[in-house]
């Protein structure tokens, strides 16, 4: 099973883009996805963008973490 991160877009630079993924900052490629632009969401496998993703999207992704981490406690 493969895990994906969503992550917002905080900045792009020479195919590199710096991302916050629920406070967490951290530099990921960016070079698969174009058209990409700071305010982005994007799902991060590792440590690359592997796709665009809306914001509803974003939401959705965090409730069910959230769900899934309070069923392991």
């Amino acid at each position: 099973m493969c895990v994906g991160l969503a992550a917002k877009v905080v900045n792009i630079k020479n195919g590199m883009a710096l991302v916050d993924a629920g406070g967490a900052k951290r530099e990921i490629s960016a070079q698969l996805l174009e058209d990409l632009e700071p305010g982005d969401y994007v799902m991060v496998h590792a440590g690359v963008a592997i796709a665009k993703i809306t914001d509803d999207d974003d939401d959705e992704t965090d409730a069910l973490l959230d769900e899934f981490c309070a069923k392991a406690e």
